[in-house]
């Protein structure tokens, strides 16, 4: 089983950057793909990006292309979601989830393990 913790949410202005944090406990880290989902309020929670658990293959939704990245660091438990040129509309609340398997998915109900989420506010 896997616990998942976010960190790095905050308050900043359009086109500023912000570094999400997701640590996990367990010693199985590795053998977990991760994504990145968001929710905002009276929306579906939606995908942002995903990693495979080798880290050798990256998903993005279209939203997140060529702003977003993510990385894992697994000797840390640690995956990451840098984003830059954010946007009022990508004010959310940032969910971490692990998979058991090998890819990346994009519908939130194929994974496994979620955090409680940390909040992205953009101000224009």
């Amino acid at each position: 089983q896997v616990q998942l913790v976010e960190s790095g949410g905050g308050l900043v202005q359009a086109g500023g950057s912000l570094r999400l944090s997701c640590a996990a406990s367990g010693r199985t880290f590795s053998s977990y793909a991760m994504g990145w989902f968001r929710q905002a309020p009276g929306k579906e929670r939606e995908f942002v990006v995903g990693l495979s658990r080798s880290s050798g293959s990256t998903y993005f939704a279209d939203s997140a292309k060529g702003r977003f990245t993510i990385s894992r660091d697994n000797a840390k438990n640690t995956v990451y979601l840098q984003m830059n040129s954010l946007k009022p509309e990508d004010t959310a609340v940032y969910y971490c989830a692990a998979r058991e398997g090998p890819i990346a998915r994009m519908s939130p109900l194929e994974y496994d393990y979620w955090g409680q989420g940390t909040q992205v506010t953009v101000s224009s």
